[in-house]
C-alpha cells in the first residue's frame, strides 16, 4: 500500500505537473493553492441543505476549479498539454447563472455587507478567496504565461458567488445589510 506522505516536500519544495520542483511559496503554487482553498469552501457551501439544482451547480464549479488548478500547476510549454483546460463555455455557463440569480433578486441599489444566512456568508467567504486566487493568477501572468481564460473564469465566479449570496438571502427572507458610509447621518 502506498503511503500518503512522500517526504519530497520536507525541504520546502513541491513538484509541478511537468516534474519541475519549485519552492512552496512560488507564485504558481500560491495561485493553485488559493484555487484549492476556494474549492474546499465551495464544498462547505455544498454541505448546507441546498436544493438539488444549486448543489449540482456547485459540484460543477468544483470540477471546473479542479481543472483550473491543474492548469495552473502545469507551467510553460507543458500547459498546452494540461490534462484539463478552462473553456469559454464554462465562463458562459457562469454568466447564465449570474443572470438568473440577478433576475430573481431585487436590483442592487447600494453596497451590501457580507451577512445573512449561514450559506450566504459561506458564499461571501468563498467569493473573497476567489478574488485572492484571481489576484494571484494575475500576478503569476506577469512573469509566466497562463491562459487568460483562467483569470476571466475566476472573475466571473466571484461575481456568481456574490449573486448567489444575495439570492439565498432573498429566498430565505433575509434583508440585506446595507453598508452605511460614516460620512452619512
Amino acid at each position: 500500500m502506498a503511503k500518503l506522505y512522500t517526504k519530497t516536500g520536507d525541504s520546502g519544495r513541491t513538484g509541478l505537473f511537468d516534474g519541475t520542483r519549485v519552492r512552496k511559496d512560488h507564485p504558481r503554487v500560491r495561485a493553485y493553492g488559493n484555487v484549492d482553498e476556494l474549492n474546499a469552501l465551495i464544498g462547505l457551501c455544498r454541505s448546507a441543505d441546498n436544493d438539488a439544482s444549486l448543489d449540482a451547480e456547485l459540484e460543477q464549479i468544483q470540477n471546473d476549479l479542479f481543472s483550473l488548478g491543474a492548469e495552473l500547476a502545469t507551467p510553460g510549454a507543458a500547459a498546452s498539454k494540461a490534462p484539463a483546460r478552462v473553456t469559454e463555455e464554462q465562463t458562459t455557463r457562469l454568466e447564465s447563472w449570474i443572470d438568473a440569480a440577478s433576475e430573481a433578486t431585487p436590483p442592487l441599489g447600494s453596497f451590501v455587507l457580507p451577512a445573512g444566512t449561514e450559506l450566504a456568508c459561506r458564499m461571501h467567504h468563498a467569493r473573497t478567496v476567489c478574488r485572492r486566487a484571481e489576484r494571484d493568477a494575475v500576478s503569476l501572468s506577469e512573469n509566466e504565461p497562463i491562459d487568460p481564460r483562467v483569470v476571466i473564469y475566476l472573475n466571473r465566479l466571484s461575481d456568481l458567488l456574490f449573486a448567489w449570496a444575495r439570492l439565498v438571502n432573498h429566498q430565505a427572507g433575509k434583508t440585506e445589510t446595507i453598508w452605511r458610509s460614516p460620512n452619512t447621518s
